[in-house]
């Protein structure tokens, strides 16, 4: 089976997303070859990155870099995330090759094969999803309400991880709406024009497709009540082998939920840097030190060391 998988980033995350790509080629089913696109901007030169020794590692991808120009430029950028992000919004119009295309964000650590997500049938859906769990989330469901004027109850789903129809998106012209909406400054960007365009026309799928970090804790804490909406078999799946999903701090640059499932794929790929690694425990340790006797006992009944 061929996958066609898109990220969307720039220089400054080329070694996450180099750690991304590895663990998605590492744990390959033997008859999936991975047709690997990444979109940048102009200014980003991978020519002579080590993204382009991973094909001859692995020998089940083919890594095409295309560069965007133009497109969402002085677009509101947020909390760190650049204009590449609303790149994969256009995603139908760059990568004509294919019908439908899974898309991932890089601060993510892949866990399985991904033939079983891209086999979903999206009929007239315009993605695949997985839904911020607003059920569980008072909160969350005003929010949705008030910010956006969306009903909670049709889901709000994460755009990190997408199975993108890409056939459908065009047949219906939804890249011009998102370029439409592109222009506005919503809180959540990309994920919030997605969103509003297509409320209602997403094939819910289970947090195993992208096990964000307050999914991940939700199914620690709320176990039940999770099991009672996926499952208990896509809840085990999801803890077991799911997509790990960064989408607060990111393990190489700070401590966070699962970040040594992240550091043990970085050790074993080609990015591995000792200077870095070391410097970066080095500076978590001396953090650790400065703690008073108090928050350090806070910090232990937050993470025992039985979890």
């Amino acid at each position: 089976m061929t996958i066609p998988v898109l990220f969307t980033f720039d220089a400054s995350l080329e070694m996450p997303a180099g750690v991304a790509i590895s663990s998605l080629l590492e744990n390959a089913a033997p008859d999936t070859f991975y047709d690997i696109f990444i979109l940048h901007g102009p200014e980003a030169d991978f020519s002579k990155s080590k993204l382009n020794a991973l094909p001859e590692k692995y020998g089940n991808c083919r890594l095409t870099f295309r560069v965007v120009e133009g497109e969402f430029e002085g677009a509101y950028e947020v909390r760190g995330i650049p204009e590449t992000a609303y790149y994969r919004l256009i995603a139908p119009e760059l990568i004509p090759e294919y019908d439908k295309i899974l898309y991932s964000d890089v601060d993510v650590i892949f866990r399985e094969d991904l033939g079983r997500f891209y086999s979903v049938n999206l009929g007239s859906n315009c993605f695949g999803g997985v839904d911020n769990c607003s059920a569980l989330r008072p909160d969350e469901q005003k929010s949705i309400g008030s910010r956006l004027g969306l009903d909670w109850r049709k889901g709000y789903f994460y755009s990190g991880n997408l199975v993108i129809n890409s056939k459908l998106l065009l047949e219906e012209g939804l890249t011009s709406e998102f370029r439409r909406l592109g222009k506005n400054r919503y809180k959540q960007q990309d994920m919030d024009i997605i969103n509003i365009a297509c409320n209602g026309r997403f094939v819910e799928m289970g947090p195993s497709f992208c096990l964000s970090s307050f999914l991940y804790t939700l199914c620690i804490e709320k176990r039940q009540e999770m099991e009672k909406i996926y499952g208990a078999e896509e809840i085990e799946r999801a803890l077991r082998c799911g997509i790990v999903h960064y989408n607060g701090v990111k393990p190489w640059s700070g401590a966070c939920l699962n970040m040594d499932i992240w550091w043990e794929y970085y050790r074993r790929s080609i990015f591995f840097d000792e200077a870095f690694s070391f410097n970066f425990w080095n500076s978590e340790m001396r953090r650790l030190e400065k703690l008073s006797l108090g928050k350090r006992i806070k910090l232990l009944l937050r993470y025992p060391l039985d979890r």
